[in-house]
């Protein structure tokens, strides 16, 4: 029987602002959007497993948040077989062909940037070699089955919500950029309205026949030669052998020990194990790094650690290619020592005065914040993450993403695509990679499991400054022991700036203000809730054994589940 919504538009429309949870399931999930979690649901209920499920789930994704993710870009899966006991971690990132010049169709101002390293450049599409790759290790449902909701969604269309439209106005000049991507995103001559059903016909009918023809579809298929012929017309002269020259790869996660947990993060070149353990291992030893989240001793060993840890992640590049430190780095004598530099850093005396005087600032903003406002900085938007549990224990944690696939604001039979901001050689890069044959691509996607004696007891994973949210949102939960809506909700921060600037979500009291000005501190700040702050998709096992799930409030997450019997 074809797939039909049980819910009214106004009823899958979830804005920003509100915590969902739930509790006591034998199955959940949580994702950024109610339509894709209801989809999970739906074959987690129909005898699907969690494989399954993260599969119609971010072909769902794909379709119905084309501002967030797509069928081309980067898919990443870390996974729990419960009838092994053990971990898999799948890297299938989009790829820069090793032969060719990076190729930058659409110029910096265009792109949201000014600086022209952050324009991005056309990407061997990943998406779909990393569904195959799931598909045919963990697989159990016919595979139609699992577009087939796809296809509805791009057929009769979604109802856009208002961070969609906040997203999409964002974007606006790089998505209408060239004609295609226009003709898409602009029907009728604007974008549309919040409320407004965006569909995409052309999209569905490149679903159905990904659904007949299996994945091979968009990686040696119609769909490739379509996207191969785009590209060469453009000027970009990649070849069908591109399409498969860098497969997705198989590889052991990154596992180290913390307070009693073992925790588990994507394989190497992904550098977020590395980043969390070695910022967790910092607060850990800085005296008043592991206390009350909004304390001005943990604020500042958790900027000082998140600083830190991600100057040493420059060391980590593709195991395939370069040698990789991780002993050392994972290494707690190192934790210690960068502790020690850390806890002997602080001033001896009281810098108010200097940060009013040499940021102009006689006084302290409102609100307490001596420079008031963080600026303004253009990011990439874009990525999904998806936390699943099965009833047989079977455990998900992924991000799909726009990120580094396509040819940058192109759309090609109705999937639209935005490429890769990697560099090509950069320490200090979050998103790198090296033009060599076969090279992974180093990113700080951080799909993260959490283990006590062998079996997953939560996980989760966000999008949106990845990198230095991960570790914050970890320690909330394991060395403050907050409950999990609690440790999402509270307040987060980047790393320390290197001229001692520090922005947070405005939620400080004055008291904590006040004490880390004295330190030196230049406090910027961001919006109570900033949504770049990331979105926390969070399963958990209860004490009954039974499951939870929740969905930070910061972007649209919906939690959802099926009921214990």
């Amino acid at each position: 029987m074809p797939f039909k919504p049980h819910l009214k538009d106004e009823d899958l429309i979830r804005n920003p602002g509100t915590t969902s949870v739930v509790r006591e399931q034998s199955a959940v999930t949580s994702t950024d959007n109610t339509i894709v979690s209801n989809a999970i649901a739906r074959i987690l209920a129909n005898g699907g497993n969690a494989a399954d499920a993260a599969i119609a789930g971010c072909m769902v994704q794909a379709t119905i948040e084309p501002f967030m993710t797509n069928h081309t870009g980067t898919v990443t899966f870390l996974y729990y077989d419960a009838k092994s006991g053990s971990l898999y971690g799948l890297d299938s990132h989009g790829t820069l062909p090793h032969d060719l010049a990076p190729f930058k169709p659409v110029p910096p101002l265009a792109s949201g940037y000014s600086r022209p390293e952050m324009q991005p450049s056309g990407a061997i599409p990943a998406f779909m070699p990393g569904m195959k790759a799931i598909y045919e290790r963990f697989g159990s449902m016919p595979w139609e089955a699992l577009v087939e909701e796809a296809i509805y969604w791009a057929e009769e269309g979604h109802p856009v919500s208002s961070f969609e439209h906040l997203v999409n106005t964002y974007a606006f000049d790089f998505i209408t950029y060239f004609p295609e991507g226009r003709g898409l995103y602009m029907q009728g001559g604007f974008l549309p309205n919040v409320g407004a059903r965006f569909r995409n016909p052309e999209l569905a009918k490149t679903l159905k026949a990904l659904a007949k023809e299996g994945p091979e579809y968009f990686i040696t298929g119609l769909w490739a030669k379509h996207f191969i012929e785009k590209a060469n017309v453009l000027g970009w002269p990649i070849t069908e052998k591109h399409m498969t020259a860098t497969p997705p790869r198989w590889g052991e996660p990154v596992r180290y020990k913390h307070k009693g947990y073992e925790i588990a993060h994507l394989p190497l070149p992904q550098r977020q194990g590395v980043y969390c353990a070695l910022a967790l291992g910092i607060i850990e030893r800085v005296p008043g790094g592991d206390g009350a989240v909004d304390s001005p001793e943990a604020i500042w060993a958790m900027a000082h650690a998140l600083r830190l840890a991600g100057q040493q992640c420059g060391f980590i590049n593709d195991p395939e290619i370069f040698d990789v430190p991780v002993e050392t780095l994972l290494d707690p004598s190192l934790h210690a020592h960068l502790a020690n530099l850390v806890a002997k850093s602080k001033p001896k005396i009281n810098l108010t005065k200097h940060v009013e005087n040499s940021t102009g600032k006689a006084k302290m903003a409102a609100g307490g914040f001596p420079l008031g406002k963080a600026p303004a900085e253009k990011q990439p938007s874009g990525s999904c993450e998806l936390a699943i549990v099965d009833a047989a224990g079977n455990w998900v944690q992924m991000m799909n993403t726009l990120q580094s696939g396509g040819i940058p604001g192109q759309v090609v039979d109705g999937v639209p695509m935005v490429g890769s901001h990697a560099t090509t050689g950069n320490m200090s890069s979050a998103i790198d990679t090296w033009l060599a044959p076969k090279a992974k691509m180093r990113s700080v996607i951080g799909n993260t499991i959490v283990l006590k004696d062998g079996k997953p007891v939560f996980s989760l994973g966000s999008p949106g400054n990845v990198h230095c949210t991960v570790p914050q949102v970890l320690a909330n939960v394991i060395d403050r022991k907050m409950e999990f809506v609690s440790a999402v909700e509270a307040p987060r921060m980047l790393p320390l700036g290197d001229d001692y600037s520090l922005t947070v979500e405005s939620r400080l009291s004055n008291a904590t203000i006040e004490e880390l000005t004295s330190l030196g501190l230049r406090l910027q700040s961001e919006a109570e809730y900033d949504f770049h702050m990331g979105s926390f998709q969070v399963a958990w096992r209860e004490k009954s054994g039974k499951l939870g799930a929740c969905a930070d409030l910061r972007r649209c997450g919906y939690a959802a589940g099926i009921p214990a019997s």
